[in-house]
């Protein structure tokens, strides 16, 4: 009987050995993240009119003849154009016992694209959830939000986690946790999770930030360290302390405080309260542990923030809290942790664009 908590890597492996977690090509030892699984593209794209859910009765198969337009073939990349929306089967399929949910987000380096992508499954009621007990194949929607891109099967957008019964730790196993190892520099401010601020007065210099490009070239997913951040950026400066966010603009920024994922936890970005502004800062998605552990050479790891806003001009101040970090117990301890081992492109990161442009 597996502990409550998030899976580790050993027993992912375990669920791919007892078949739980099966694809039609082999699965990689690169996929496995300490608390997390890769999920791969497979080789077709189809261009639907418009983003769904399968609902309770329905198979992702069936509402793709509903909705499809056209397929795309992306054996050797193909270009995904922005505003439009595509879902991919994925290679992998689960089929979870009981007492066992999943959980998706977009990858890191995905997110700070502004390339939405979101896991579908068939009798889906929610993106990005995996019901206890599910038994079938995976899907992804792709609607890139400020850049075309060109992708490719077996590439890698999104993962996944597992949880094993009650996961989520209170309040006050955070503040103990913190206690024993601190989880942020500062203060933390603990409230359903640690929330976290946005750093608009940097140590050095005046650049806090990045916006989107309106009008760009394509970002190639497989070109890494490649493309010139001039060519789809406009930085962000300010010497005030505040800048104010343009409606339908996507922002890079970073979080003030320096945050720790111990190795025995886990996390997810959740939003904020929308009462606090006309802004969304985007699900950046996992985080696995050991990151921005000392041990794990991670320390003054800070977490970026995909920012969105909305309908109205926004202020926003240096300081102010704009998101949350849920703490969740893994089930046991990971074999490698985030930043140690393996390839981990964020460890003690700062503010800093996706692995695609040069640093």
């Amino acid at each position: 009987m597996t502990n409550s908590g998030v899976l580790a890597d050993h027993q992912i492996n375990a669920m791919i050995a007892d078949g739980r977690i099966s694809a039609t090509v082999p699965i990689t030892p690169d996929q496995i993240q300490p608390a997390s699984l890769d999920l791969r593209l497979g080789s077709t794209a189809y261009r639907v009119r418009a983003s769904f859910l399968a609902g309770r009765t329905r198979s992702v198969a069936a509402r793709l003849q509903d909705f499809q337009m056209h397929a795309v073939d992306l054996k050797s990349g193909a270009v995904l154009e922005k505003g439009c929306v595509y879902v991919v089967p994925l290679l992998e399929r689960l089929s979870l016992p009981a007492g066992m949910t999943a959980a998706a987000s977009a990858k890191s380096s995905i997110g700070r694209l502004d390339l939405l992508t979101r896991i579908i499954t068939d009798h889906g009621i929610e993106f990005d959830r995996v019901p206890e007990g599910y038994d079938g194949p995976l899907y992804v929607e792709i609607c890139p939000r400020s850049f075309s891109v060109v992708a490719q099967q077996g590439q890698m957008l999104n993962q996944i986690i597992f949880r094993q019964g009650k996961t989520l730790m209170s309040d006050d196993e955070l503040r103990t946790l913190h206690a024993q190892t601190p989880i942020v520099s500062g203060e933390p401010v603990i409230s359903d999770g640690l929330g976290f601020s946005v750093d608009l007065r940097p140590e050095k210099g005046n650049l806090v930030g990045y916006r989107a490009k309106p009008h760009t070239g394509v970002v190639d997913l497989s070109k890494l360290n490649h493309y010139d951040p001039a060519d789809f950026w406009e930085p962000v400066h300010t010497d005030d302390g505040w800048i104010i966010l343009d409606p339908g603009a996507f922002y890079i920024l970073v979080s003030r405080e320096a945050i720790v994922i111990p190795p025995m936890q886990a996390a997810e970005m959740a939003p904020y309260l929308a009462m606090v502004g006309e802004f969304r800062v985007h699900y950046a998605g996992f985080f696995d542990p050991g990151f921005g552990y000392a041990e794990a050479g991670g320390t003054g790891s800070r977490g970026v923030l995909e920012v969105r806003c909305h309908e109205a001009p926004f202020v926003l101040e240096h300081g102010q809290v704009v998101g949350r970090l849920v703490y969740e117990n893994m089930a046991a301890m990971p074999a490698a942790l985030y930043g140690q081992e393996i390839k981990s492109n964020y460890q003690g990161q700062g503010l800093k664009l996706s692995k695609h442009f040069k640093a």
